[in-house]
């Protein structure tokens, strides 16, 4: 559709419409389990890739496709794979794009069920994993090996927001042969496009921002056709698909995902600075913020900080846990890309999983909050920080 070069918010609401002999103007459900074929011979060509349609909705579905195409155009991607969740889109990244033998670059700074992933699940297939500083570009190349295959990031990284600086990292993977995969779930590709700063791989939870709702739960992984294939092939195989009705939500999240996106970020950077003036804080960490430590390459990679706010109190988990108990408006909950503000203590939480020595060295203290800030007033989120704060 984007011949003719239509912004994004355009392409949020447009892109991947499929309309039926119905004539509908919202995109169409199809819940189906599997589709009819007019004779075996078309069964046989649809089965072995000889022609295009859909054969059973595991890994061909109308509405899945929709949504594919939908957030393959927002991110200047050639194919988009829909998965159930966002930690089955990096299961089948890893396990379509890896094999026993091979090694990972990741960063320390990785969501606690990511790292478990790597440290835990693929590492019994042979894949060995190394951990390094996520804004330390020299250490990612120090790091590669000959059998180095995939480096693994976020930027923001969950809950610190460092910033990685992709492109650098990216000429690194391009001096190797190997690909870098970048989780884009803090910023969506409204705030930022990792494939054009020069990354192989863009992965979803869209089930955070893209539904926006706290709906539904999904995942994406997107890149090359070529990259993408036996991503594909993992999920026809194993099927830990997206449904159809989950990817109707995440069209119509996509539809308004621009609007959010700007919204969240100015709220953020509001609560930010507020967060900066109040006592009991000891630090802020916020990609639009100035105090940032990457915010020069941030307002570079960014369009903006995002929606995301993490602070560190005086006085360690207990401090923290009175912040927390203190809200009545905030909600209590590791999710985040709400329009309603979240509020959570990651270090016995979203990374309670893993090691303390693994939080300390990704820098997650027992006084850090993560804040994802929602659509309500700033000053209703402000007053009622404040009575934990204060």
């Amino acid at each position: 559709m984007n011949e003719e070069n239509y912004q994004p918010e355009t392409l949020a609401v447009r892109e991947g419409t499929l309309r039926s002999q119905f004539g509908e103007h919202s995109e169409a459900l199809f819940l189906t389990s599997s589709f009819v074929f007019e004779s075996a011979a078309q069964a046989a060509r649809r089965f072995i890739g000889e022609e295009p349609g859909n054969i059973y909705s595991r890994f061909t579905n109308p509405t899945v496709t929709m949504f594919e195409e939908r957030l393959a155009a927002l991110e200047g991607a050639e194919q988009c794979v829909a998965t159930a969740s966002g930690m089955s889109a990096i299961l089948a990244c890893v396990m379509g794009l890896l094999k026993a033998g091979d090694h990972v670059v990741a960063s320390y700074s990785l969501f606690g069920s990511t790292v478990n992933l790597f440290n835990n699940v693929i590492k019994k297939f042979g894949v060995e994993t190394t951990y390094v500083s996520a804004t330390d570009v020299p250490a990612w190349q120090a790091a590669v090996r000959p059998n180095t295959k995939l480096f693994f990031l976020e930027t923001p990284s969950n809950p610190l927001t460092e910033i990685s600086d992709i492109a650098a990292i990216s000429r690194i993977t391009k001096s190797c042969g190997a690909l870098l995969a970048v989780d884009n779930c803090f910023c969506t590709p409204i705030l930022q496009r990792p494939l054009d700063l020069g990354a192989d791989i863009v992965i979803h939870s869209a089930t955070k921002y893209i539904d926006g709702q706290g709906r539904v739960l999904g995942g994406a992984v997107l890149g090359s056709r070529k990259n993408m294939e036996s991503i594909y092939g993992f999920l026809r195989t194993t099927g830990p698909t997206m449904s159809a009705f989950n990817a109707w939500i995440f069209l119509k999240g996509l539809e308004t995902l621009k609007l959010r996106m700007d919204a969240h970020s100015a709220n953020a950077l509001e609560l930010a600075k507020w967060l900066e003036a109040q006592p009991s804080v000891s630090r802020v960490l916020y990609p639009g913020l100035p105090t940032h430590p990457q915010h020069e390459l941030a307002m570079k990679q960014q369009k903006s900080g995002g929606g995301i706010v993490s602070f560190e109190v005086k006085g360690g988990k207990e401090a923290a846990w009175r912040v927390i108990d203190g809200t009545k408006l905030l909600s209590i909950t590791a999710n985040l890309g709400d329009t309603r503000t979240t509020i959570c203590h990651s270090a016995t939480t979203t990374h309670a999983r893993i090691s303390p020595e693994a939080r300390a060295a990704a820098g997650i203290s027992d006084g850090l909050i993560r804040i994802a800030v929602g659509l309500e007033a700033v000053i209703d989120i402000q007053n009622d920080l404040a009575r934990g704060l204060q």
